[in-house]
């Protein structure tokens, strides 16, 4: 890694992208992407708010964790969908869906794939899980007594 001077200094040319911001107006922009990039959008979580630009979500397969949250929650969807660009069919598959084979994730090599993250429970736990197993196997941690009333 090296220090750069802006975003899209940052960005052209990278392979994977990820933004993880609270901002209200795109941080990134079509042009500045190279085809064939992955990008995981985790940050804004607001109807109102987006992180990508309209032309990135236009040009990109959008995967998604769960439909009824993007549809409902996702700025960076929706803002787009305002503006008339895209439509509910624009999400080819939940993540789940991916995972388990039943839609193709990338289909050609210079596919730019959008991941939009509004997060789920299931992920935090499936980390906590991960972590505590992790922990386990190394003998760390202290078991903590709480008491109930």
């Amino acid at each position: 890694m090296e220090p750069v001077e802006s975003s899209e200094a940052a960005l052209r040319g990278a392979d994977i992208i990820v933004t993880a911001t609270t901002s209200r107006a795109p941080v990134l922009k079509r042009e500045w992407i190279s085809a064939g990039a992955h990008i995981n959008a985790i940050g804004t979580f607001s109807p109102k708010a987006r992180e990508i630009d309209t032309a990135t979500i236009v040009d990109a397969t959008l995967f998604v964790d769960a439909r009824e949250s993007a549809l409902n929650e996702a700025g960076d969807y929706l803002l787009a969908a305002e503006e008339g660009a895209i439509g509910p069919e624009h999400i080819r598959a939940e993540l789940g869906e991916v995972l388990i084979g039943a839609y193709p994730g990338r289909t050609s090599r210079d596919e730019i794939t959008l991941f939009k993250s509004l997060g789920l429970a299931i992920e935090d736990l499936a980390a906590a899980a991960h972590a505590y197993q992790k922990a386990n196997e190394q003998g760390l941690g202290e078991w903590v007594e709480f008491e109930t009333k």
